[in-house]
């Protein structure tokens, strides 16, 4: 796919990894690595570091993915909001693996 130089590259927002226990999985990672949890609760808890986030998921709750700041979500399919406000859409390519489309909620 060819791009215009002017337009920029989606980005990376997070990759999700599942886990049985988020508050272990929580306290194992911000104790080993400069990070910062900026949502939690009992299925998910996301650690912002310097260049992307990760998310740790439940397996029952969440599938494992990526997600992405790209296209709008609106243009590709049905669009959720999470409880933290971030609008998605998750999308199976074509080997099966889950990509969710992310779009944060305007800051003030």
């Amino acid at each position: 796919m060819i791009r215009e130089a002017d337009v920029p590259l989606d980005r990376l927002h997070h990759v999700a990894i599942p886990c049985d226990d988020v508050g272990a999985a929580v306290a194992w990672y911000t104790q080993r690595f400069r990070c910062e949890v900026t949502y939690r609760d009992g299925t998910w808890a996301l650690l912002r570091f310097a260049n992307a986030s990760l998310a740790l998921v439940t397996r029952d709750e969440h599938p494992a993915h990526f997600g992405v700041e790209g296209p709008a979500p609106d243009t590709l399919g049905e669009v959720r909001t999470h409880r933290d406000g971030v609008r998605f859409l998750y999308l199976r390519d074509p080997w099966g693996n889950v990509v969710e489309v992310v779009e944060e909620p305007e800051k003030p």
